[in-house]
């Protein structure tokens, strides 16, 4: 199932604490981007989050985006500022 673009919209507004966000569509699904470094993405509707050494022992739950993959975090927090605090961490690992 694809991702609705209503969805992501609702993503996004969720991330506007963090600058420079950006995303790609693939797929059907949406892959989200810092400052060029991807993070996560909204997968059939699923805002998901790569699970980094700085989110090891989150109690974040485990999802599997599509068959094969390996598991990210499910975000399922409305507060900007919490998920502004994980997108940072994740990019800090990742760049």
């Amino acid at each position: 199932m694809a991702s609705s673009l209503y969805y992501l919209n609702y993503v996004l507004d969720l991330l506007r604490e963090v600058s420079n966000i950006t995303y790609k569509k693939m797929m059907g699904e949406y892959m989200l981007y810092k400052d060029g470094v991807l993070f996560g993405g909204v997968y059939d509707d699923k805002f998901l989050i790569k699970k980094t050494k700085s989110l090891i022992d989150s109690e974040l739950k485990e999802e599997i985006p599509y068959p094969g993959a390996k598991p990210m975090l499910l975000v399922d927090s409305e507060d900007s500022d919490e998920i502004a605090e994980l997108v940072i961490s994740i990019y800090k690992d990742l760049k």
